[in-house]
């Protein structure tokens, strides 16, 4: 058993090391503008563009469902003018960002992990190096801007659109006029900081599902059978490593 122990939590510590190591030698390349920026375009639409229909459904539904699970208490006390304040609460500092990185993680960082395990399983990787173009510059980093970019941007219109949608519920389960809503939502009690709350949690989901799709796929081993093995490991390490982010900066930043 203490074999076993040890023996995860080394693996464990070489995972995360070499997800360190990858993110620091790209960001070597990009503090020195080394980007293939053709690639990152392909990669903003294809990851960004591509991802609007689902993000769209989800936000929606997320709303909604904040307020019905909101629905008893506020009958009981009758605090109809608080449902704004409680779901923009919710949805702009965790909802939004949490279950927009999760879709994103299952959309976006499968297919990334796949498409770089792919490439290595068919030595694509071994031929640009021979061409003298470096991997890093061409595949990974505009891959790591795309996600975090990505995800950004989408927890900016999950976060509008979960609010609608949780407006709409409200008016449709609950009686509550639209003014009264937004009153809520505009009264003071949420603040900017509730806002910039969930954004900063979206780049830190961003990096983590980034980094781990392309540590995975640059790391596969086995062949065919191995790009099914990385696709699984970059999908639960991501939502692992989304969760605790979630604690640690929900932790520092209050």
């Amino acid at each position: 058993m203490l074999q076993s122990i040890g023996t995860g939590l080394f693996d464990i510590s070489e995972t995360a090391g070499g997800m360190a190591v990858l993110l620091m030698r790209t960001f070597y390349r990009v503090a020195r503008a080394a980007v293939d920026w053709t690639e990152l375009k392909r990669n903003m639409y294809k990851m960004g563009v591509k991802s609007t229909p689902i993000v769209v459904i989800t936000a929606l539904f997320v709303g909604a469902i904040a307020v019905i699970q909101a629905a008893p208490t506020v009958q009981r006390y009758g605090a109809y003018g608080l449902i704004g304040w409680g779901a923009g609460f919710a949805v702009l500092r965790e909802l939004g960002p949490l279950l927009t990185a999760l879709m994103i993680s299952g959309r976006v960082g499968a297919n990334n992990t796949a498409e770089l395990a792919t490439m290595v399983v068919t030595e694509q990787l071994d031929a640009l190096r021979i061409l003298a173009i470096d991997p890093l510059s061409f595949l990974i980093a505009p891959r790591i801007i795309s996600i975090v970019a990505t995800l950004f941007i989408a927890t900016l219109y999950a976060d509008a659109l979960s609010l609608l949608g949780a407006g709409i519920a409200s008016n449709a389960m609950l009686g509550v006029e639209w003014g009264v809503y937004l009153n809520g939502l505009t009264s003071g009690l949420l603040t900017f900081g509730d806002v910039a709350h969930g954004l900063i949690k979206s780049i830190a989901f961003g990096l983590m599902i980034a980094v781990a799709s392309c540590y995975f796929g640059l790391s596969v081993k086995g062949g065919a059978p191995g790009v099914g093995r990385a696709v699984n490991a970059g999908v639960v390490a991501s939502a692992t490593g989304v969760f605790i982010l979630d604690y640690f900066v929900s932790f520092v930043i209050g």
